[in-house]
């Protein structure tokens, strides 16, 4: 083992859980892998963000029935970062997608501050150094690959599973890598970062990726019916500017958009028509900022949503034999808790319909509903009516009328009337549950790190082996081959890293997958070239270019 692979693997915890040889339990509905000689390993990967178990328990009682996920329970996964007991969607995404722990914000990277117990430092070297994760992984082994999302494809988590920057808020290079990174299927919210403009999140670097994409010969799709008809390898869906709707809304509201169940289900049969298998990352995003609003509707909306996709996984997964599903919640959130202080004497015979039945008057979440109301208000009652808060008081109405935030005082409200209890508006750090399914899966009581371990294990590669070939420190490598090296940033939102020998000139742009040798001659390499503000990294396909 290298140096770097014994620091990157030092960073988990110590004396951490270990799996078993196989990964499976004796349960007989868990298929085992077939001849691997013939048959391809496929990986799915979902990720319910900040959904607490108390989310998954009433979602299953507001169904009536079982959930996908129930069949799947297999232990649970600890959370927290390299600096924090609460971790924030960014290192817990790091931690899935790579098998490292990291920093508050950082995406794909190593983090510069380790204080949590039982944790290894970080050299200072290795501090914010680019690292593999596993879809880079699948990649190199001529997988087909696929990252699906309700929120903007450049959000946390799937960015977590395609790119690398010390900020989660970084979404220009965030949706730039990931373009450069040749995923073969990217569904979701997000077109705003595609194209230049004047808005929050538009290109800063004047590249219109959209562009970019139809040079690479994506099918480029905006609405659920052109998502449906596409018979393409290559799909790029951007179905809203920023994120999709919630579940509950989308046909109110939003009717063009597709489930996360029919993205999950088109992904995953366009990506098996690879003879090598595939990679398929799945999120449903918003069930993290129904948790931020303590929005009970919106969690229950797309926690339902995220189970819809799940049950798309598992029926693939169970014909098929050879494919691993793992669906975990990256962290808590909220404090979620079925009672509350009105049932603090009464909690041993509350019926379960004292706190689903109000919950079921619901017809929206509320995002949905306040995306209804009038400009004067003048429609506050029917706008509390569609999240359930039927026949308001007086004291009620008065509420809402006098209130300067009325979506918290309305889920306030509704939490009071189903029972309902909440904590916070951040972050929690309990254990989550782990759900997973088919050959070589992981289970019982787990690190985040040690899930990103599993699947690249299943698919054949070691993690801290692919970031040595991945991410190599371009000055020092180019230095040893007699260039001299500098990062050009005259064009702040394009540097380019510039190495010179004599009259040998070579370029690396951060962001993409080429290398430009002289003034013209430009080369598509496996890998991206990574600047994270003080070190530019480089892939060894890349470096051998440069003689």
């Amino acid at each position: 083992m290298s140096k770097l692979s014994k620091k990157v693997a030092g960073i988990t915890l110590a004396g951490a859980v270990a799996f078993s040889a196989l990964g499976v339990n004796a349960k007989k509905d868990i298929i085992e892998a077939k001849d691997k000689k013939k048959e391809p390993t496929n990986v799915i990967m979902m990720v319910m963000d900040g959904t607490s178990a108390g989310a998954t328990t009433l979602s299953r009682w507001y169904k009536g029935g079982n959930l996908a996920l129930d069949e799947m329970m297999a232990g649970g996964v600890r959370t927290y970062s390299a600096e924090s007991a609460i971790t924030d969607s960014a290192p817990a995404a790091t931690a899935l997608a790579t098998g490292n722990k990291s920093n508050d914000k950082f995406i794909g990277v190593l983090p510069s501050v380790v204080n949590s117990p039982g944790l290894k430092p970080i050299a200072a070297e290795d501090a914010q150094r680019p690292v593999a994760n596993v879809l880079e992984g699948a990649k190199q082994q001529g997988k087909a690959t696929g990252i699906i999302s309700t929120s903007e494809i450049q959000h946390a988590t799937p960015a977590g599973f395609s790119s690398h920057v010390t900020h989660r808020s970084n979404y220009g290079d965030i949706a730039e890598q990931q373009v450069y990174q040749n995923i073969d299927v990217v569904l979701g919210g997000g077109k705003e970062s595609l194209t230049p403009g004047s808005t929050k999140n538009a290109r800063q670097d004047g590249e219109d990726l959209l562009e970019v994409l139809e040079n690479k010969k994506y099918d480029l799709v905006e609405n659920r019916d052109e998502l449906m008809k596409s018979n393409s390898d290559k799909i790029w869906g951007s179905f809203a500017p920023s994120a999709l709707a919630y579940d509950f809304d989308r046909k109110s509201t939003k009717p063009s958009e597709p489930t996360l169940a029919e993205m999950t289900d088109k992904a995953i049969n366009t990506l098996n028509k690879d003879k090598d298998g595939f990679f398929l990352f799945v999120e449903g995003s918003k069930i993290d900022w129904a948790a931020h609003g303590n929005d009970t509707v919106g969690m229950i909306s797309d926690v339902l949503a995220f189970d819809d996709a799940v049950k798309k996984a598992l029926d693939f997964a169970k014909k098929d034999g050879n494919t691993m599903v793992i669906a975990v919640s990256d962290h808590g959130n909220s404090g979620i808790t079925m009672g509350n202080a009105n049932t603090n004497a009464s909690y041993p015979n509350t019926p379960v319909s004292a706190y689903i039945d109000p919950l079921k008057k619901a017809k929206m979440t509320v995002e949905g509903a306040l995306g209804q109301l009038k400009e004067d208000k003048s429609n506050l009652t029917e706008i509390a009516a569609l999240y359930g808060l039927d026949n308001l008081t007086a004291e009620e109405l008065e509420t809402l009328k006098a209130s300067k935030n009325i979506g918290s005082d309305m889920t306030k409200m509704l939490a009071n009337r189903a029972n309902i209890g909440f904590t916070t508006g951040g972050h929690t750090g309990e254990d989550m549950f782990l759900y997973s399914y088919g050959p070589s899966r992981p289970f019982g009581l787990v690190e985040n790190t040690d899930i990103a371990k599993k699947m690249a294990g299943f698919m054949g590669f070691n993690l801290g082996q692919l970031t040595n070939k991945l991410y190599i420190n371009a000055k020092d490598a180019l230095t040893k081959k007699g260039y001299t090296v500098r990062v050009d940033e005259t064009d702040k939102a394009n540097p380019v890293l510039i190495a010179q020998k004599g009259s040998q000139k070579v370029q690396f742009p951060a962001n993409k997958n080429i290398v430009i040798q002289g003034t013209n001659v430009t080369k598509e390499v496996a890998g991206i070239n990574v600047y994270n503000g003080k070190d530019f990294y480089i892939s060894e396909n890349a470096l051998k270019l440069v003689k």
